[in-house]
């Protein structure tokens, strides 16, 4: 198979954030970090190491229009794994998540590094990208979890149930094996404000 090399980023900013529960009167891909919200910060990080990016942001909000990317709104998002947006998957895209904050250097490796299939980017306790080498083995992962909580055999369909239907990893605990770039302080996640309060502490 030949490689083609990523240029398409989504960035996916289209969930409930019924954790954050409008914190501020913000959404928290909203979160201002030194005069920029993450989301525009992903954005310009993205530009950045990769000049010929093409930047989609997946919501339906109107207001999450933002200079150098394009708003996209998903055609179905019931579930959380129908984050990754099917009718946009495609042999060269890669999956980023609109309520983290990257570091310069968190960017910077998930744009450089490849492989032929799929690359996950995370932590121990979530994943925060992923690249598509094989649109053919995304989709599939996607419709297996998907289908596999619809059943009821899994709690979640989240990132880390895709790399595990993946990766063929029980479900049942998390594990790294193979296809993953392992962040340590890299990334963080704003899920409630109790994140942001401690995130601005030691900021």
């Amino acid at each position: 198979m030949s490689k083609k090399k990523v240029t398409t980023y989504i960035i996916m900013a289209d969930g409930k954030g019924t954790r954050w529960n409008h914190y501020q009167g913000i959404e928290k891909h909203l979160i201002e970090i030194d005069g920029e919200t993450i989301i525009e910060r992903t954005i310009r990080l993205v530009s950045q190491f990769d000049p010929n990016a093409e930047i989609i942001v997946t919501s339906h909000d109107p207001s999450y229009t933002f200079a150098g990317s394009t708003r996209y709104e998903p055609l179905n998002n019931q579930l959380e794994i129908d984050r990754f947006t099917v009718e946009l998957i495609d042999t060269g895209v890669c999956f980023l998540y609109g309520d983290t904050y990257y570091t310069e250097r968190a960017i910077r490796k998930i744009v450089k590094k490849h492989n032929d299939s799929l690359l996950f980017f995370g932590t121990a306790k979530k994943i925060v990208a992923i690249k598509v080498t094989d649109e053919k083995q995304m989709r599939k992962h996607c419709q297996h979890v998907r289908q596999l909580y619809l059943d009821k055999k899994i709690e979640k369909c989240i990132g880390w149930q895709l790399y595990q239907s993946f990766e063929q990893l029980p479900f049942e605990k998390r594990q790294i094996k193979g296809h993953f770039v392992l962040f340590e302080d890299e990334t963080i996640d704003f899920n409630t404000p109790k994140d942001y309060k401690k995130f601005l502490r030691i900021h």
